[in-house]
């Protein structure tokens, strides 16, 4: 089925090249079946690059899904133009009120940072208060799986002495997930991190459960089952070429910077890297996409009730 977004999203053009299926207002209204409504607080500097990758693993799958764009209230952009942010998002104040089947909060680069020193933390815990009330199924990336779980549980990061950085081997805990079905035994998932979230620190008694994780890298996937959210530490949505451009962009800063690991063949750069984790991708937001569809109200005000 096709995923339903802005006409002139710029996003829409890349999706339609590579042959996603990308449905008009007017087909949308004809077709006699609700929509699944899914948000997505995108809170990546490269907004537009990151409405490809998650909008092109939301259309792959087989369902009808409205896909909205929600940025923060108060706080600016500085890498993606006012024009872009003012025809395509609206802020989380706006919205509110509203429900949505599915919920989407990107990572974003303020790891670095303590909590409390990110200037839209209270807002971002507001938010997560508020999935609780408006929103069936919550899926947090990177920075913000660590704050999920930080709001949620107290449960801290710690600072690495270097960046975790490359695609790393990771392993299937829970072969029996709805999450998880399909995935082999092992696969390889791009991490781009400066901090880590600890398995001994996931409190005991509190419903997580560790569906994934790597040797190297440590936890990868942790379902929060008594908030419905699934909390990835990964980049399982990154495009082919993201980490290499992620290692230019630092090697031209001047950055001390590892090469990724397990990335570039013969880890030399000049070779084209090659994807080992796109099934994957597409199977985790199946699996989570087909869980919502299976699992939500279609009534969509009793979500939440």
């Amino acid at each position: 089925m096709p995923i339903k977004i802005p006409d002139d999203l710029p996003a829409r053009a890349a999706l339609e090249a590579e042959g996603v299926m990308i449905m008009g207002e007017t087909d949308a209204i004809r077709q006699d079946i609700r929509p699944l409504r899914f948000g997505l607080l995108n809170l990546m500097p490269n907004k537009t690059r990151t409405e490809t990758q998650i909008a092109r693993l939301l259309g792959a799958t087989p369902l009808q899904i409205e896909l909205s764009l929600i940025r923060m209230t108060h706080h600016v952009s500085r890498h993606t133009s006012p024009d872009h942010m003012e025809a395509f998002y609206r802020p989380w104040e706006d919205v509110r009120r509203e429900t949505y089947d599915g919920f989407i909060i990107t990572g974003a680069p303020v790891e670095k940072l303590p909590y409390e020193a990110v200037t839209y933390w209270d807002e971002l815990c507001a938010i997560f208060d508020w999935t609780q009330s408006n929103v069936h199924r919550c899926l947090n990336i990177c920075w913000a799986a660590q704050a999920s779980l930080r709001h949620f549980h107290g449960v801290p990061k710690h600072m690495l002495a270097a960046k975790m950085f490359g695609v790393f081997p990771h392993r299937n805990l829970e072969t029996t997930s709805p999450y998880l079905r399909g995935f082999s035994d092992d696969f390889a998932i791009p991490v781009s991190r400066w901090t880590e979230v600890r398995e001994e620190d996931l409190p005991a008694g509190s419903g997580l459960k560790v569906l994934m994780d790597s040797p190297q890298a440590g936890l990868g996937l942790v379902e929060d089952g008594p908030h419905r959210s699934l909390n990835m530490f990964s980049h399982v949505e990154y495009d082919s070429d993201t980490l290499g451009e992620e290692y230019r962009r630092d090697v031209d800063a001047g950055g001390d910077i590892l090469m990724p690991y397990g990335y570039f063949p013969n880890d030399d750069p000049r070779q084209a890297p090659r994807n080992q984790w796109r099934s994957h991708a597409h199977l985790l937001f199946g699996n989570w996409i087909n869980e919502i569809y299976q699992t939500t109200p279609y009534d969509i005000t009793r979500i939440g009730t």
